[in-house]
């Protein structure tokens, strides 16, 4: 009986503990909805204007070149914490997929990990981890899409990567999080959507020049990329762990009430046998 009480004290514990991180990943998961959603219209709008420049004549500048690709680059984004289900490993096995595929082909190949787990994984594997973050903290900012951009920017026009690689997991739901490995550099003009043939007639005059506005623009797109990236991934980090303890406090309820049964019933019995030995002793009077 003493063992069955210390066993439910220790699981409520636990409970509780699941419950708080999951109040704390859901609140965490609504303020990276909205900084999500907040910062699509304008990534749309930069897509759009990228398309314009696109079509108005050849991209010449140096983020746009494409180059016979000896060397690569991944930019891993995953978490610094676990808990979170499968949600760590489902980025790294897609990654890991595409480095392995990448490093078979005879491609130079880095990691650029963001986050404490890509960091530890692939540095443990002998991969070689040219550079990671492990104190962005679960959240996007303009200032950490900045170092991550400065920094593969600084790679891609040094020469020491021929092509950057974002993977990350997309945001489908709380409950549903998608691995994705996708190009960023060399930059690709944004294939047209509806809304851009409409704006497409529209008579654009472009000042100072085409040339100054790609200097301008790309940093800034790509940014915004690796920004929209960060706002996935950390809505994906927060959703597997919002889901993953609400499940943990889901079982832990369940196990509490399984003990409590089996304690219900062992005091049930030890009740019954008192009342025998009882019984039993009056008889023999």
């Amino acid at each position: 009986m003493k063992i069955i009480n210390k066993r439910i004290r220790s699981v409520r514990s636990t409970q509780q503990i699941t419950k708080a991180m999951k109040m704390v990943s859901a609140a965490k998961l609504r303020r990276a909805q909205d900084r999500l959603l907040a910062g699509r219209p304008y990534s749309s709008k930069l897509r759009q204007l990228l398309q314009h420049l696109a079509e108005a004549g050849d991209e010449g500048h140096v983020l746009f070149e494409r180059r016979d690709v000896k060397s690569r680059l991944f930019v891993v984004v995953t978490s610094d914490k676990g808990l979170c289900g499968a949600y760590n490993m489902n980025v790294i096995s897609a990654a890991r997929a595409e480095i392995d595929a990448s490093i078979g082909a005879g491609v130079k190949t880095g990691v650029y990990a963001v986050g404490r787990r890509a960091r530890d994984f692939f540095r443990k594997r002998g991969y070689d981890v040219v550079a990671s973050h492990d104190d962005f903290g679960g959240s996007a900012s303009d200032d950490k899409a900045r170092q991550v951009t400065k920094f593969v920017v600084q790679r891609f026009t040094d020469g020491d990567a021929d092509e950057v690689r974002l993977a990350f997991a997309e945001f489908v739901s709380p409950m549903t999080q998608r691995p994705a490995v996708r190009t960023a550099l060399p930059i690709t003009p944004p294939e047209k959507t509806d809304e851009a043939e409409d704006a497409a007639a529209l008579d654009y005059i472009w000042e100072p020049d085409r040339e100054a506005i790609y200097v301008a623009l790309l940093p800034q797109y790509l940014r915004n990329t690796v920004y929209i990236m960060l706002c996935e991934a950390y809505a994906s980090e927060h959703g597997a762990r919002m889901t993953s303890m609400s499940a943990a406090t889901k079982n832990a309820g369940e196990m509490i009430d399984a003990l409590t049964l089996q304690r219900n019933r062992e005091r049930q019995a030890a009740i019954t046998q008192e009342i025998s030995e009882i019984v039993g002793g009056a008889n023999a009077l």
